[in-house]
């Protein structure tokens, strides 16, 4: 049997879910075990889970869950340091030379457990199996119009919070925009063909944005690309990855560009392969764009958790995605959870 416990997220702001009461229903029906955390925070309430059939336990006692327990989570662990011997489910951000990656393995390394990378769960083909790249799309394509919206105000992106649903987001934006009295920007859309792109271009397309939407045609030939700098908006949707052009360059903050906005929806800043190298951190909820140019402006848009800006139907879709590969668990050394497996024995070996 196997027994899949669900966390509870220790990241702030972080509301979504891996699993639905739904889910929970199916799982057990196929012979699972479920056990969910408490959580102040998550969009979904616990009865549901409960309803569903799901054993409960207190907000993160996932280290003292039983040694079998496969730990299903989103966002990052505490970084407490303490070893990890459970199998974890989850986006690590460990295999891209992200600064925090080789402390995480020495922990799974220190605690004999392995990390399944929700970001690396993929078919025969290499597709990836759960994403949230819609949603992120959406929701960072959103914020970028909101710090837009600020600077013809003359001041930089405050504060964000989660909406209930997008169209109260829309609704919301969308009456900022028109208080500006200004023209809609221009926007550029790099991986306009993806999932992520998919979500930005429809946001914008809802706000009456101007779009130019590149592809891998478009960059094949290697950047920096001028382009981009005649744009008000630029929209990065693609991950980092070996071989990925740099998109924009420190030429950028040069004078002489239309550019005042950059939304790194992929917000990858401390990979070896960041294709947007005029900034080094991501940001947050709090302060959701580092300024890093002043004449002419240039804010970066780069918050990581953007989905949990629509935390219900982020993680409604995410769910039903995963829900196909959580149910082949117990087959765990073959298919999805094989391959992603492997890739982990073969970066802790690298350590």
């Amino acid at each position: 049997m196997v027994h899949l416990w669900l966390r509870s997220e220790s990241r702030p702001n972080e509301r979504r879910s891996a699993l639905t009461p739904e889910g929970v229903r199916d799982l057990i029906a196929a012979g699972f075990r479920i056990t969910v955390e408490e959580s102040p925070h998550r969009i979904l309430p616990l009865a549901g889970f409960v309803a569903a059939g799901a054993a409960t336990a207190p907000e993160g006692s996932w280290p003292t869950a039983p040694r079998d327990a496969i730990i299903l989570g989103l966002k990052e662990l505490p970084e407490d340091g303490t070893p990890l011997p459970h199998r974890h489910i989850m986006f690590g951000h460990a295999y891209k030379g992200q600064a925090a990656g080789p402390e995480l393995l020495r922990r799974f390394r220190a605690g004999g457990g392995a990390l399944y990378d929700l970001e690396y769960l993929t078919d025969d083909d290499g597709r990836r199996l759960a994403a949230f790249g819609y949603w992120a799309g959406f929701a960072g394509a959103a914020v970028s119009l909101m710090a837009w919206a600020a600077q013809r105000r003359g001041g930089i992106c405050g504060p964000v919070s989660g909406f209930a649903t997008q169209s109260l987001m829309t609704d919301s934006l969308r009456a900022e925009l028109d208080a500006t009295g200004s023209p809609r920007p221009r926007a550029i859309v790099i991986g306009a063909l993806g999932r992520v792109g998919r979500g930005a271009s429809d946001l914008l397309t809802r706000m009456g944005v101007q779009i130019t939407g590149w592809d891998m045609a478009e960059t094949a030939s290697g950047g920096p690309f001028p382009q981009i700098l005649a744009h008000d908006l630029f929209i990065n949707c693609i991950l980092a990855q070996p071989g990925a052009p740099v998109f924009v360059g420190p030429e950028a903050l040069a004078p002489g560009r239309t550019l005042s906005v950059i939304g790194d929806v992929a917000c990858d800043p401390t990979s070896d392969f960041n294709p947007v190298k005029v900034y080094d951190r991501a940001t947050d909820w709090e302060h959701p764009v580092l300024r890093v140019a002043k004449a002419p402006v240039l804010d970066v848009m780069a918050i990581d958790n953007l989905p949990s800006l629509l935390p219900l139907e982020s993680s409604q879709d995410f769910a039903a995605q995963l829900m196909p590969v959580l149910r082949r668990l117990d087959r765990i050394d073959a298919g999805p959870w094989g391959r992603a497996g492997a890739l982990y024995r073969q970066h802790l070996a690298a350590l």
